[in-house]
């Protein structure tokens, strides 16, 4: 891919933590935003079920970043979070996000962050063949497997799932 525009700076560094891992997943940027499960969707050509969307909440009591990767189609149980974490959780803020990860909201994704994170995957990931999560920058993906997302983040795989 020699003709490839050379990436931007946050996707370039979510490239080498995930080449640091033994990966060679390649980042794929889009003119348009990825920020959204829909429009990341849209852009790739995929069911919104299929984005890995990065969520970011705090810990309460110990103030500790939780990431969950969540299918685009569901929304999280906070409650069943919490219960998961050991202590209430909150949204985090922008400030904290970028605090604690190294990236902007939008553009979160499952490796190369600021600081370690606790990480939890929708079990509902594990049902499909391909998924994609963010790459550094709201129009920055990569596709993996849900096994191959589980290993490259060392998350817990969990019953997080609205109903």
């Amino acid at each position: 891919m020699s003709d490839a525009a050379p990436l931007k700076d946050s996707a370039r560094k979510v490239q080498e933590a995930l080449a640091a891992r033994g990966f060679d997943f390649q980042i794929r940027e889009f003119p348009a935003s990825t920020r959204t499960s829909a429009e990341a969707a849209a852009a790739i050509g995929c069911t919104v079920a299929q984005i890995a969307k990065s969520l970011i909440f705090r810990a309460k009591r110990s103030d500790r970043p939780v990431l969950v990767m969540a299918s685009g189609a569901n929304r999280v149980d906070e409650k069943a979070l919490a219960a998961l974490v050991g202590e209430p959780i909150g949204r985090a803020d922008a400030d904290f996000v970028r605090r604690t990860t190294g990236f902007a909201i939008g553009g979160v994704p499952p490796v190369g962050h600021a600081s370690p994170l606790i990480t939890l995957i929708d079990r509902d990931l594990m049902d499909l063949t391909e998924i994609w999560a963010a790459a550094g920058t709201p129009n920055a993906v990569f596709r993996l497997t849900p096994p191959d997302l589980v290993a490259v983040t060392g998350g817990q795989v969990a019953d997080i799932k609205q109903d």
